[in-house]
């Protein structure tokens, strides 16, 4: 299992963040959807996360397919950094984060999946409500921000649930 720095994920971010605006530049009056793992700690991908990647992508284009939602143009990625699903789509950015973070809630990976939105103008939508954390039920996002837990805690339910859903 290959471990990242500070810097790759940097890096990472830096790449992401380019692809998403090619999109948004290419299909001005299109949203675009990033798709890639909450993964907590130094080990980003492996066997069973990039199976649960998997999963997730099969449930989104599942969706798109359903609502007659196209795919202009898509990248997908797999470093050490982890797994990564970007395209843009042919719909609005609204009902498409509502669709998406409908499979975060319902999906039995749902919580670790982190499926973002970028509309048309480049501002990202937010989600509804908060996460819950993985671990106590808190708000995620206060648990992250105090470290609440460590990330090998975190890594091992995040396990554990790949574990149970396959």
């Amino acid at each position: 299992m290959a471990e990242v720095t500070t810097q790759d994920m940097m890096l990472c971010r830096e790449n992401r963040a380019r692809l998403q605006t090619s999109l948004l530049r290419q299909f001005p009056e299109k949203p675009v959807l990033s798709f890639c793992m909450n993964i907590p700690g130094p080990v980003k991908t492996d066997e069973e996360i990039r199976s649960a990647f998997e999963a997730g992508k099969k449930e989104i284009l599942s969706v798109l397919s359903e609502r007659n939602w196209e795919i202009e143009k898509e990248y997908e990625i797999h470093e050490k950094t982890g797994d990564e699903w970007i395209a843009s789509i042919r719909t609005e950015a609204s009902p498409l984060k509502d669709a998406m973070c409908e499979i975060e809630e319902r999906h039995p990976l749902g919580r670790i999946f982190d499926i973002d939105i970028i509309a048309p103008n480049g501002q990202k939508l937010s989600r509804p409500n908060f996460r819950t954390c993985l671990l106590c039920g808190r708000q995620a996002q206060d648990c992250a921000r105090s470290r609440r837990h460590s990330a090998s805690d975190l890594f091992e339910k995040i396990k554990e649930l790949i574990q149970e859903a396959q």
